[in-house]
């Protein structure tokens, strides 16, 4: 059974991408057009709520975990896709953790 060690990388690029679309989805509630940032503030918080969980079946070991990263790799290409489309640094920035995370993700899954 895989476990901590195996998937840190992985793990640390979760946590990493689900904090950075914390903050951007935080930072998206403060520009003066909210509505433009509405589908972006979403797809922050459901890729947020993918890398936390893919983390911590990662952390435990768990049978179903490749499974997970697999739809957390798409969760984070969609957060990709919307963020890039934004010049905001907070968007830029959680656009490259996504990218990042969504790589690491597929790989794991293979």
């Amino acid at each position: 059974m895989k476990n901590y060690h195996d998937y840190q990388s992985c793990i640390e690029a979760c946590l990493k991408c689900a904090a950075l679309c914390n903050h951007c989805a935080s930072e998206c509630l403060t520009e003066e057009d909210i509505k433009m940032m509405a589908k972006c503030i979403q797809y922050d918080m459901e890729c947020a709520a993918a890398c936390y969980a893919a983390a911590q079946l990662m952390s435990l070991g768990s049978e179903k975990a490749k499974n997970f990263c697999k739809l957390c790799a798409e969760l984070c290409e969609r957060c990709y896709q919307e963020c890039s489309q934004h010049d905001m640094k907070h968007c830029q920035e959680c656009a490259d953790a996504c990218k990042k995370c969504a790589e690491l993700c597929r790989q794991m899954a293979a």
